[in-house]
């Protein structure tokens, strides 16, 4: 009710090691778990009651917030299992550190099949990318790398960029002009990507000043 019915949820199952190595909980049958936790939230998205017994989760009850119509609920969705229950229970899958190349072949057709197959309005994807206005491309790289290097590191991520055939996040980087990072962002609307989170990691405030402004230019 607060942001005006414009609220977008989004989920995820973070990874393994902050599961279970911080937070003490089990990983196991993580594809379950959401099933499990999207059966809860999803009526409650809606305004409607919950009511689920499962293996993870056991709800009955509702939530209800005056001048609400409900919110949209997206999932971090990267392989086929997430993708195919991101269609059947959600509005989209939200990536990160997923190239173009990927999201063509892989994330976009996955779940827009997946869609169809289960009945299900054509899915939101919304791709999340480092994204730097720069004319110096190497810095930007070499800053990229060190600034976003873990997530190389988090298996589901890894994946990700193995498909693209890249070292880490630098390589799906967004970097350059103006023009040059306009472009590249539009040419992922082309390949059927309908929403882009600009990650920003400029390092001078010509740099974050001038990325915003590329990105406010496309809306």
């Amino acid at each position: 009710a607060a942001s005006g019915n414009r609220l977008t949820l989004g989920i995820g199952l973070s990874h393994k090691i902050v599961i279970e190595s911080m937070l003490g909980m089990s990983y196991e049958k993580p594809v379950r778990h959401l099933k499990e936790y999207l059966s809860v939230l999803m009526p409650l998205s809606r305004n409607e009651p919950a009511s689920f017994a499962g293996e993870t989760y056991n709800v009955h009850g509702g939530i209800s917030a005056k001048g609400s119509n409900g919110f949209g609920v997206v999932v971090a969705a990267l392989g086929e299992q997430m993708l195919r229950v991101t269609a059947a229970m959600a509005e989209g899958t939200l990536t990160w550190c997923t190239g173009p190349a990927t999201l063509s072949s892989h994330t976009i057709p996955t779940i827009n099949r997946a869609a169809e197959e289960f009945g299900r309005p054509t899915p939101r994807v919304i791709a999340a990318l480092p994204v730097c206005v720069t004319n110096d491309k190497a810095a930007a790289a070499e800053r990229a790398a060190k600034v976003f290097a873990v997530y190389g590191t988090l298996p589901s991520y890894r994946a990700m960029l193995d498909k693209e055939g890249a070292a880490g996040p630098a390589d799906i980087a967004i970097t350059g002009s103006i023009a040059e990072v306009q472009d590249r962002v539009a040419a992922l609307a082309d390949i059927g990507v309908t929403d882009f989170a600009a990650v920003e990691f400029g390092a001078t405030p010509d740099e974050i000043a001038e990325t915003r402004a590329a990105i406010k230019g496309l809306l």
